[in-house]
């Protein structure tokens, strides 16, 4: 079937053909004619990725009166990077329609210019819940002329607590509108919706409910919690024309991981709750424009990254909820392309990714981590790859060619080959030299053992904590101080929990490193001021926090108070203060 058959308008054909689409996905194909030749509501179930914007689009560009200019349609989307996605995907759609006006409105812009923009009049809004909700508030928008409203991206919304919001909206719109709702899983949420604010809904679905896009290969890596960051890099080595996604769990870990793997020399970025908008935007725009090869988020950053073209989802922390895998995973293989969803997984971890596999109704592969030596030979014949197909700009090289021949005139051809080869190759023989196994038997008792370390942050099985002298007052923070590291020779250090107090700050580190941390840091300065640096007494308590037995503060003591997120700020003063009042306190 051709979009030609689905009845579409013909200036809205010609866009259509303009873009370079050609044959309509298997959503569109069902949902298209239905929409155009029926009054009904809609519940659309297919995968993030499969088209959906156009198959409710084109319908709702072609039901559009383009002549009244009240506004007819309202599309709601989760996040603002969704929202601008399906405003130009309209606007595209809509190039040949005489005098057609959508208008997006989301938080983190300029609500003066996107009022401005409502009051000259729009045929169709598309929308984030809340700022829709703001502007309905301030009587801007009025909803009473919509008679199409569309619910993209439904689970997601509801999932981000949007269901409060989507009912108030829905409620101020004309009981004579139709709803589509568009969504990759259906959770019962939806259904009370739909029982509430849809008439005879029609159902249509690509696939089954909560099942993942067949054009997606699913696999496993089993390692020990401790690994888990170093079997990352073997798979981003291994696979060395990766652009993904690496999903974790925490703020905290998303920070720490980018920064390991920028200070490793990786194309790596972090997406996260804390960053303001304009950083938020700058990272996007980076990931966007394949200027950055890895992204590092938490799910609820990553929610509403419309990207195309990602080859690889990578799972460092399996979500908590089933259903998240689904939505990870839909980000690649999209259009019809193929991807891959890896999840890096320690012992204890096993149970719960069966879990995703029965409610998910996929199967996961269970690959062997490469070795050090099969992360060489990807390498070398990606080089080779890369320098056989490189663009030779021959008029820009010529002038240089009979100096460059006199250079090289002492070696033959395999010497060149083999000299252009090792630029690249040498630092991953340098690294891999004696590269150990990371892989483990997740069916063995001594497998599961190994898995109870904490993975919450890489590397953290097996670490000591470290005191230094400064803290707060003396302005230091994560960031600036892996850039004191550095400059102290500390370049492969691996820095797990970091925590600041006003005169002190913690840190742990792996314990065979700890003895080469404390020589190089004690007695240095740090902005004119001489550092002590010392240790506790035996490892950290297996869930990473302070407090387990045996224990010591490194000013010494036979116990250590137990503390929080919420009373970090309790521990006052350096080492003879802060641990003696502590105490104190307590008896």
């Amino acid at each position: 079937m051709t979009f030609n058959e689905l009845g579409i308008a013909p200036n809205i054909l010609s866009a259509v053909k303009k873009m370079g689409f050609e044959k309509p996905t298997p959503i569109q194909e069902l949902t298209i004619p239905a929409l155009l030749t029926e009054d009904t509501d809609m519940i659309a179930l297919a995968q993030t990725g499969t088209g959906k914007t156009a198959a409710f689009g084109l319908p709702l560009l072609s039901k559009i009166d383009f002549s009244d200019p009240n506004t007819q349609g309202l599309v709601i989307a989760p996040t603002r990077e969704l929202c601008n996605q399906i405003t130009n995907d309209l606007k595209n759609f809509a190039i040949d329609i005489h005098n057609s006006k959508i208008v997006a409105v989301y938080g983190g812009a300029s609500i003066t210019a996107q009022i401005k923009d409502i009051k000259s009049k729009c045929h169709i809004i598309v929308a984030t819940p809340g700022r829709l909700k703001d502007l309905i508030g301030r009587g801007v928008i009025k909803l009473h002329t919509v008679n199409f409203v569309v619910l993209d991206e439904a689970d997601e919304m509801l999932n981000m607590g949007f269901r409060e919001d989507i009912e108030e909206i829905l409620s101020k719109t004309p009981e004579t509108k139709n709803v589509w709702l568009f969504s990759a899983t259906m959770p019962k949420e939806i259904r009370i919706i739909a029982s509430k604010y849809m008439r005879q809904p029609l159902e249509l679905g690509v696939g089954k409910v909560n099942t993942t896009n067949e054009n997606i290969t699913h696999a496993c890596y089993i390692t020990k919690a401790k690994d888990k960051y170093q079997t990352l890099r073997r798979i981003v080595d291994y696979f060395p024309d990766i652009f993904g996604i690496i999903f974790v769990r925490t703020k905290i870990e998303t920070q720490e991981i980018a920064e390991k793997l920028i200070r490793d020399g990786y194309n790596a970025d972090a997406l996260h709750g804390d960053l303001s908008q304009p950083q938020r935007d700058t990272v996007m725009h980076r990931f966007r424009t394949n200027h950055l090869q890895i992204l590092v988020a938490t799910d609820v950053a990553a929610r509403g990254i419309d990207v195309h073209d990602l080859t690889h989802i990578i799972h460092y922390s399996l979500p908590d909820d089933n259903e998240v895998y689904t939505h990870r995973s839909g980000r690649t293989a999209r259009a019809g392309k193929t991807g891959q969803s890896l999840a890096i997984v320690h012992g204890r971890e096993v149970g719960k990714l069966r879990g995703v596999e029965q409610e998910c109704k996929l199967k996961f592969e269970k690959r062997i981590i490469p070795s050090g030596e099969e992360v060489c030979e990807k390498q070398l014949f990606h080089i080779i790859e890369e320098i056989h197909n490189i663009e030779v700009n021959e008029t820009a090289i010529e002038p240089y060619m009979e100096r460059i021949n006199k250079e090289l005139a002492s070696l033959t051809k395999e010497e060149i080959v083999m000299r252009l080869a090792s630029v690249e190759f040498n630092r991953f023989l340098h690294f891999y030299k004696n590269a150990p196994d990371l892989n483990i038997d997740a069916s063995s008792s001594s497998s599961r053992s190994e898995g109870r370390g904490d993975s919450r942050s890489p590397g953290q099985g097996g670490m000591l904590e470290v005191f230094v002298s400064v803290g707060e007052k003396d302005g230091i923070n994560r960031g600036n101080f892996l850039k004191f590291l550095r400059q102290m020779g500390l370049n492969d250090l691996t820095v797990g929990r970091f925590e600041v107090n006003r005169l002190a700050s913690y840190f742990d580190v792996n314990a065979e490193d700890c003895n080469a941390v404390i020589e190089a840091l004690h007695g240095e300065e740090w902005q004119g001021r001489k550092l002590r640096c010392n240790q506790g007494e035996g490892k950290r308590n297996p869930g990473g926090r302070p407090g387990g037995s045996g224990e010591r503060r490194p000013w010494g003591g036979d116990s250590k108070p137990r503390f929080n997120d919420r009373n970090k700020s309790d521990r006052k003063g350096g080492p003879d203060k802060g641990g003696n009042k502590k105490r104190d306190r307590r008896r």
